[in-house]
């Protein structure tokens, strides 16, 4: 090699033979073709269905308990029998032998059975009885409540005015309350005539009303005076406010002798005690009342 060349080097690279990468990512991107497909066939769906159908679909999920009918499915016992056996049952005493403890049998043990154990006994299947209807009538209160409200968000008009009632319950019911907001009144001042924002909401208070057998009291409620001046007009006024919405339940087809009480309250109970001068105290209070179990004329109290 002459000097001053440089010399030639030559150089191999083996290349490493790629192994198979398995199919893993394919079961992924099928996956995500199907999740796709599903969800635009979803948003196809929703675009396609009229708000009645879509309510139906609603519905079916989520159904309401109370019936909308003016069967006795419509009531408290949901239009079943308190006794399972068939046309010769013994009623209502089924459900009590269910519930209450087995008692000695006279003919059995030969003797006769006290009269103050059979007194006992039958006082426990007369209070197993009662707390048994009692937790019926929870039930349809609580479902008369969310039911009230779903219609609440249904309905475009009512939507709105949905802060405009607080459902709770109370030791004497289901309360269903009415209250003025800022700037939302029920009843123009001084008016014992409900707008037509309170009309709307009882309305939509009688149909639930309809559907259960209690009877219902209806209180009309006033606020006090921004000066903390306590009117002596107030009674006269929630009285006529409170008898305004009687006719207005009467006439959405709350039955006339379904109405137990209606009274007038002024500023004497107010919902802030805090502050009895917000627009909240001045409400119409409407109540499904408790009802003391009817016991069936085979039990006696």
């Amino acid at each position: 090699m002459a000097s001053g060349e440089r010399p030639i080097i030559i150089k191999k690279i083996k290349k490493a033979a790629h192994g198979h990468h398995g199919g893993a990512w394919k079961v992924a991107y099928a996956d995500f073709v199907t999740a796709m497909m599903a969800f635009f066939l979803l948003m196809w769906l929703i675009n396609t269905t009229s708000p009645e159908q879509k309510r139906g679909i609603a519905d079916y999920f989520a159904p309401a308990s109370i019936s909308s009918t003016t069967s006795g499915s419509g009531g408290i016992l949901g239009g079943t029998a308190l006794g399972e056996d068939g046309a010769k049952s013994s009623g209502s005493m089924s459900i009590i032998e269910q519930m209450s403890p087995e008692s000695p049998n006279p003919e059995e043990d030969g003797e006769t059975q006290d009269p103050s154990a059979k007194s006992r006994l039958q006082e426990a299947s007369t209070e197993a009885l009662r707390e048994a209807l009692q937790k019926r009538e929870e039930a349809a209160f609580q479902s008369a409540a969310q039911s009230l409200r779903q219609a609440l968000q249904d309905m475009p008009e009512l939507a709105e005015l949905s802060k405009n009632i607080i459902i709770d319950q109370t030791p004497e019911g289901l309360r269903i309350q009415l209250v003025d907001q800022e700037g939302r009144s029920m009843f123009a001042e001084g008016s014992g005539q409900p707008n037509e924002r309170a009309r709307l909401l009882l309305r939509a208070v009688a149909k639930i009303i309809t559907q259960l057998p209690n009877r219902v009291s209806i209180y009309g409620h006033t606020s006090v005076n921004m000066n903390g001046a306590r009117s002596e007009g107030d009674w006269a006024l929630s009285a006529t406010r409170a008898d305004s919405s009687r006719r207005v339940l009467q006439s959405a087809g709350v039955a006339s002798d379904r109405i137990y009480q209606v009274s007038g309250k002024a500023n004497s109970e107010p919902l802030y005690p805090d502050d009895p001068t917000l627009p909240g105290n001045r409400r119409i209070a409407v109540v499904l009342l408790r009802e003391a179990p009817v016991l069936p004329p085979d039990v006696q109290p």
